[in-house]
């Protein structure tokens, strides 16, 4: 796996049930020996949308970059209003070694 498939940076779909905000975000993903699958995590830039979510109570999420998506775990926002995300598996961007 290079240094580019390992990181995303750009534009990704946040959905939480019916409601999708679109945000920057910065990913990456690391394989896990131990566990033998991948684990990827990363920021959500500020949104007023996605914390109004987040308040709500929205916790599991689908993030969706391109045509692939991913199921993501919401995590508390940090002090610049930016939220954590993380998920297992395949990463929502092309990694080629997670294919």
């Amino acid at each position: 796996m290079s240094d580019a498939d390992e990181e995303y940076r750009g534009e990704a779909e946040i959905r939480a049930g019916d409601t999708a905000v679109t945000v920057p975000v910065r990913l990456s993903v690391q394989f896990e020996p131990m566990e033998g699958r991948y684990r990827w995590a990363g920021r959500a830039a500020p949104d007023d949308a996605l914390s109004a979510q987040l308040r709500a109570g929205a916790r599991d999420v689908t993030v969706r970059i391109g045509e692939r998506e991913a199921p993501a775990r919401l995590g508390e926002p940090d002090p610049w209003g930016g939220v954590r995300l993380s998920g297992v598996g395949r990463p929502p961007w092309s990694a080629t070694a997670a294919e």
